[in-house]
């Protein structure tokens, strides 16, 4: 039985950012999800089926990697998406989910470094996440990842552009039917100052023409394969071995990290196996 109306009480809710993503949720995954699911099972399919303590999604959006590693994988799976209007894509697609699959993740609605996770998982990805990071924030990331993994876990980041584009580019989404409409977008970046914008052009068409038309703008972050490595360096991660596909680099956590001054006792090891 519902209470009544009157015997309820209703918390203001606490104020919250603005959506960054309120108007590419609606299209993100009908224009992007194809490319973008054959993609998280190239780069990081065979590291995820190794896990055995847990994997960590950094940035999960609307679940790709948190999907995939709950079929490619036995353990717990942590998603870390602040951003509601992604998590809200993220819940309905997991409460789809048979019950077996849904009890093993768990969504964590703050950043990484306020969840508090601590030596939960053995493999991490950052998948399309930290090109929209300001430097200092992604700097501050790399410690809470560490101290998310155990000893020896690895972390996967899907790298941002290495630098400001020269000229202004445009990349066109496929357009996409869905009963009598046709979805559809383009993607533009240029450069501004030390950043790269990045403008989404939407538009839903139907018979008559174009029925809505929307443009959302991100800001992305250069930075080199060599400056993330330098970064991650002070959080205890060591280089593992280049990948077949440059746009994802591998690092492990260190066993234990070096006072300074101390001096590592031998060479870092290869390998994506635990």
């Amino acid at each position: 039985m519902l209470p009544l109306l009157s015997d309820v009480t209703v918390d203001a809710p606490r104020p919250e950012p603005r959506d960054a993503y309120e108007v590419s949720a609606e299209f993100y995954d009908i224009l992007q999800a194809d490319r973008d699911r054959a993609r998280v099972r190239r780069f990081y399919g065979r590291d995820v089926s190794t896990a055995r303590r847990g994997v960590l999604d950094v940035g999960a959006g609307t679940g790709r990697v948190t999907l995939m590693s709950l079929a490619e994988s036995r353990v717990p799976v942590h998603a870390v998406e602040p951003t509601r209007s992604m998590r809200c894509l993220l819940m309905t697609r997991l409460a789809a989910l048979p019950v077996d699959l849904r009890t093993r993740v768990t969504v964590h609605s703050q950043g990484l470094d306020e969840a508090g996770l601590r030596a939960v998982a053995d493999v991490a990805i950052c998948h399309n996440t930290i090109g929209c990071l300001p430097p200092a924030a992604r700097r501050a990331l790399w410690p809470a990842v560490a101290g998310a993994l155990v000893p020896g876990g690895v972390l996967l980041v899907h790298l941002p552009p290495e630098r400001l584009p020269h000229d202004e580019a445009t990349h066109v989404l496929p357009a996409q039917k869905v009963g009598q409409h046709v979805y559809g977008g383009r993607m533009v970046m240029s450069a501004d100052a030390d950043r790269i914008r990045t403008r989404f052009d939407y538009w839903v068409r139907g018979a008559r023409g174009v029925l809505r038309e929307y443009s959302e703008t991100f800001w992305m972050w250069p930075a080199s394969r060599a400056e993330v490595i330098g970064e991650l360096a002070g959080s205890g991660f060591v280089p593992l071995p280049e990948r077949a596909d440059p746009a994802v680099l591998a690092v492990r956590l260190g066993r234990h990290r070096r006072a300074p001054g101390e001096v590592e006792s031998g060479p870092a090891t290869g390998g994506a196996r635990l």
